[in-house]
């Protein structure tokens, strides 16, 4: 695949439950109520159950090897956690949608701006990345 500054790569949606959730804090560690437990999530202020930051960093990050070709050729990966993304409590959970467009393109990899949003809402600010691609 050939890219080139100015292109559009092609959106791509990923539908965050509880269940996955609970998987991505047994795997990471963070077991935070605030990532399964209403009351919790309220008692601080935040509108319901949140995915974790770097969850919802993975699936930029998953979009990108898709974007690449492969796994692993994501080279750089930076963002700012703005919005959280909400997790209702039930079956159908919320999509949290990555887009692209390629900013650079050097010997050293692709530059990719992303855009990744829940709702109408931006979730990560700023961000930004590397790939090689195949």
């Amino acid at each position: 695949m050939s890219l080139h500054p100015g292109d559009t790569l092609p959106e791509q949606t990923f539908t965050v439950t509880r269940a996955d959730l609970v998987r991505y804090a047994g795997a990471s560690g963070d077991f935070n109520p605030i990532h399964w437990s209403d009351r919790v999530a309220g008692e601080v202020g935040l509108p319901g159950v949140i995915a974790h930051g770097m969850f919802t960093m993975a699936l930029a990050a998953r979009a990108l090897d898709t974007w690449a070709g492969a796994p692993g050729r994501v080279t750089e990966l930076g963002c700012k956690f703005t919005k959280p993304v909400v997790v209702p409590d039930d079956a159908a959970g919320v999509d949290v949608t990555v887009a692209g467009s390629v900013t650079n393109v050097t010997a050293t990899g692709t530059q990719i701006a992303l855009t990744v949003t829940c709702g109408e809402q931006k979730v990560l600010g700023l961000p930004k990345a590397v790939i090689s691609v195949g």
